[in-house]
């Protein structure tokens, strides 16, 4: 085991690594830097790169979290960037820290904090870089813990459960220190293990296996030595206790120098395609004199301030926030309303704002349940431009549930009327392709074809050509289906993003491997199948979900 950073990375090639690291702190202000010795060292990741990872407010939150801890050090671990990656293989550089530059084998815990389904293949390329084995079941006591966080470990975790040895179901910042507590009264990586079974919320999946029937379905989960049938959801009941915040300020975000505050957690709406909306309810509200103190102190480091939420239109102090002096706020998505509007002409100079229809008519946001309405969003949109922003920002999905080339058309119209309200600014379109998520009434839904997708997108991209102003962008329809595979997978999965470092295409990978995908992807699945994340206790009954399934279905036929 390598004793100092000059050992592991000495040569002039190496020390480039080590350069750009430095490059990046030196623009950082309220890095944390602490004396390894005595103490449990954290190595937090995040599988993507710097400039994703350090704009993600739960990722920052933890790490400052985990270092107001006396006994904790924690450092941060992030996917090189693509021609970083060439060098660390060059160099036979194993990946390590920012702050002491150590490899993560020397560190007691790695803790992977995941948000998003499309970086699992990163999480197999850091184990890699890392030199660490990627299944939980070929490491042994000499290896660190590495356990998983984020939101992707609230709602299915399977894809991904072989590779870690705990799993966290619910909010870190609710459950942290008790793990950490077992953590430190454990002699050995066993009792670890077994005694984080009696803490709610944290999932040990070495202690639980599949099987399946010769249609490939799921025929049961078993527990071994005593593991809980289910896992229950974890969360924060007050988040005006919570101490996720941003410890550090840097340029080299998205957000470039600014203090992200979360104002508001869970969503009071009940969209139906959305998995936030469902694993991080009930909703709850930052206390008005928590965000002014945290205000107060973020600007004695940046005047840039960011309000987090789901849907900030809600915050019921959300005009006494934006009417604090000296502050230049920015703030998430807004529901097309008057008020939204009202809330921008609060902000000074804000010169873009976003709003989601979700779909292009009235009749297919009565199916995923998306309470605006066509004279909201042409309402709202002429205040904005009125008020002075520059770009309007408009959020769709194509493939949703029952849509039509219909329903196509009317994207095309909408915006066609927004801008027919008002000639001022720009409209950029963002359309996502619909990706069914658990604990969702479309958990049980097919993804559109591929095919079907591309010409739908076409349609609206021609449709719009001819429009003064009008921007179109959508994600890459075949990624859609990398994370729909990942979203709905099951244990076998893993298998996939094991071949992935060799054969770089998803659909090659899940060819080598045997994963039949269009089986995860394009079959619709029924009510009393077993599905891989049913274990998870999130505090809906799936009696509900499927209930409120065939009523968009069922809301679909009474058009």
């Amino acid at each position: 085991m390598v004793n100092s950073y000059d050992e592991c990375v000495g040569d002039d090639v190496s020390r480039k690594l080590q350069e750009n690291i430095d490059s990046l702190l030196s623009k950082e202000k309220g890095t944390v830097y602490k004396d390894p010795g005595g103490r449990i060292n954290v190595a937090l990741v995040y599988p993507n790169t710097y400039h994703v990872g350090m704009s993600n407010l739960g990722f920052q939150g933890i790490y400052g979290i985990l270092n107001s801890m006396r006994d904790i050090v924690c450092e941060r671990v992030f996917l090189p960037e693509d021609k970083d990656i060439d060098e660390y293989v060059r160099t036979h550089t194993e990946l390590f820290s920012m702050e002491s530059k150590r490899t993560l084998n020397r560190f007691d815990i790695v803790a992977f904090s995941v948000s998003f389904e499309n970086d699992y293949p990163n999480i197999v390329r850091i184990f890699e870089l890392s030199r660490l084995p990627l299944r939980s079941s070929d490491r042994n006591s000499h290896h660190p813990l590495i356990i998983m966080g984020g939101v992707c470990a609230f709602f299915n975790p399977e894809p991904v459960a072989d590779f870690f040895d705990i799993c966290f179901i619910g909010e870190a910042d609710e459950m942290l220190p008790e793990f950490l507590e077992v953590y430190k009264s454990s002699i050995n990586r066993s009792e670890v293990l077994k005694k984080s079974m009696t803490v709610e919320g944290l999932y040990t999946p070495r202690f639980y296996s599949i099987s399946y029937d010769a249609e490939g379905k799921i025929s049961g989960r078993h527990q071994l030595e005593n593991a809980p049938e289910s896992i229950r959801r974890r969360y924060l009941k007050d988040i005006s206790t919570s101490k996720i915040m941003t410890p550090i300020i840097t340029s080299e975000t998205e957000f470039s120098e600014m203090y992200l505050i979360e104002a508001m957690r869970g969503c009071p709406w009940n969209c139906r395609f959305c998995v936030a909306g469902k694993i991080y309810n009930p909703p709850r509200k930052k206390d008005l004199q928590a965000i002014e103190d945290e205000i107060q102190m973020a600007l004695t480091r940046t005047k840039r301030i960011g309000l987090i939420g789901p849907s900030l239109s809600d915050y019921p102090y959300i005009k006494d926030v934006l009417k604090i002096p000296e502050v230049d706020f920015s703030i998430t998505s807004l529901r097309a309303s008057s008020k939204s509007a009202e809330l921008v002409s609060l902000m000074k100079c804000h010169k873009s704002v976003s709003i989601a229809p979700e779909a292009g008519t009235e009749r297919l946001r009565k199916v995923i349940n998306k309470s605006i309405t066509e004279e909201d969003i042409l309402y709202t949109s002429e205040l904005l431009f009125s008020g002075g922003i520059e770009t309007l920002r408009l959020y769709f999905m194509v493939g949703l549930p029952t849509e039509t080339r219909e329903d196509i058309d009317g994207i095309v119209n909408l915006v066609k009327k927004i801008r027919n309200v008002s000639a001022k600014g720009y409209i950029t379109l963002s359309i996502s392709t619909f990706v069914p998520k658990p604990f969702t009434p479309f958990q049980w839904h097919r993804m559109e074809t591929l095919t079907e997708v591309k010409e739908r997108l076409k349609i609206i991209k021609k449709g719009l050509l001819p429009v003064k102003g009008v921007k179109v962008f959508h994600d890459v329809p075949k990624y859609a289906y990398m994370q729909g595979l990942f979203s709905m997978g099951d244990r076998r999965v893993s298998k996939v993003l094991e071949v992935m470092p060799k054969v770089q295409d998803w659909i090659m990978a899940a060819e080598e491997a045997g994963i039949n995908k269009d089986s995860y992807i394009f079959r619709k699945r029924e009510f009393n199948e077993i599905l891989p994340w049913d274990f998870i206790d999130m505090g809906i009954a799936k009696q509900k979900l499927w209930d409120e399934y065939q009523e968009a279905l069922s809301s679909h036929i009474k058009r």
